[in-house]
């Protein structure tokens, strides 16, 4: 067994379960030291995981002087990401971040170049697209059983009763939510954004103060358009978490609940107007190093940082997710149609 990464979190919040009840944190990585604003949370994280030996502090720079750790664990707030990454970086750890990876285009490139200057990874968690199930659809895509990708639609729909500050928010379903779902759309057509038309609204009877429901349609680089349909105050029938997918490929359809159910089908006749099919089989019979939600992205980040790969949700790439969900945001605002740059 190598000897364990020295790690220092950043940011003790609700989301930080998942980082350090992680299965690869508690048996690669030895975390020297938890940082939040508030002194008591990070006191708090410290005994609920047993974290005796971590040293307790309410600033960064002055932890990582002190501890000297190679990576830092961001789960800070967006506004927060920038500044926290560029701290990390200059003293010359790798960052692994929650999502999104900043809170505007401005501060994502310049975590970008920063990233790039210090020759560190900082990745993000898109812990979405490291379950088995999405893995087992692009496998499926990827085959060419249905051809070439033409058109994707996903559709999101949850009655959500978070409290607190998602009900106050502005653009909460896009911001929040659908960062998620768009990095699973440039995931599984292996396709980036070029152009996008959003719309928001907020229904009546909705909790939220801002617009809780949107509508999306991007045009994705070699032809493919993809729609999102979404809303986080639809009550009944709810979708998964992973929203629900179709994908028509040339030659045949591909449906996913977001679940572990598939349907595809191909037509199994050369002509008719409406052509009998056959049922097609997507296995889920998939490789699990890149599985297991949160687990899977922070192990492979970890085996990235000791081989020097690069891993998937790597900041130059995810950047391409954010601007789905900024451009999404701007064409709203806009009420029209808008480029999305990189």
């Amino acid at each position: 067994m190598p000897e364990k990464v020295k790690a220092v979190l950043v940011g003790c919040g609700g989301i930080v379960g998942a980082w350090l009840g992680s299965e690869t944190v508690k048996k690669e990585v030895e975390i020297v030291g938890l940082v939040d604003l508030r002194k008591e949370a990070a006191e708090s994280r410290a005994k609920e995981f047993g974290l005796a030996d971590a040293k307790i502090g309410t600033d960064l720079d002055s932890m990582l002087d002190a501890t000297k750790p190679q990576v830092v664990f961001d789960c800070t707030i967006p506004e927060a990401h920038c500044q926290t990454t560029l701290t990390a970086l200059a003293h010359g750890c790798h960052v692994l971040g929650e999502k999104p990876l900043a809170d505007t285009m401005a501060n994502a490139k310049k975590m970008v170049a920063a990233a790039k200057k210090a020759k560190r990874i900082y990745a993000v968690i898109q812990n979405r697209r490291y379950q088995p199930e999405i893995r087992a659809l692009k496998a499926f895509l990827d085959s060419g059983r249905i051809g070439k990708v033409t058109t994707v639609q996903s559709n999101f729909f949850i009655g959500a009763h978070f409290g607190g500050f998602r009900d106050r928010m502005k653009h909460v379903l896009i911001l929040d939510m659908a960062i998620h779902t768009f990095d699973a759309a440039r995931f599984i057509t292996s396709a980036d954004a070029k152009s996008v038309y959003c719309h928001e609204w907020n229904p009546a009877g909705s909790w939220y103060d801002h617009d809780a429901s949107a509508v999306a349609i991007f045009e994705m680089a070699g032809g493919i358009v993809y729609t999102y349909q979404g809303s986080w105050c639809s009550e009944g029938a709810n979708t998964t978490w992973e929203a629900d997918w179709r994908i028509i490929g040339e030659h045949g359809t591909v449906l996913w609940d977001g679940g572990k159910e598939f349907v595809a089908q191909a037509p199994e006749a050369e002509s008719g107007f409406i052509r009998k099919v056959k049922q097609l089989l997507v296995s889920i019979e998939v490789a699990k190093e890149k599985t297991g939600g949160h687990n899977g992205v922070i192990g492979e980040f970890i085996e990235c940082v000791r081989s020097g790969r690069k891993p998937e949700t790597i900041c130059a790439d995810n950047i391409k997710s954010l601007a789905m969900v900024l451009g999404a945001v701007d064409s709203a605002t806009k009420g029209r149609k808008v480029a999305i740059r990189v």
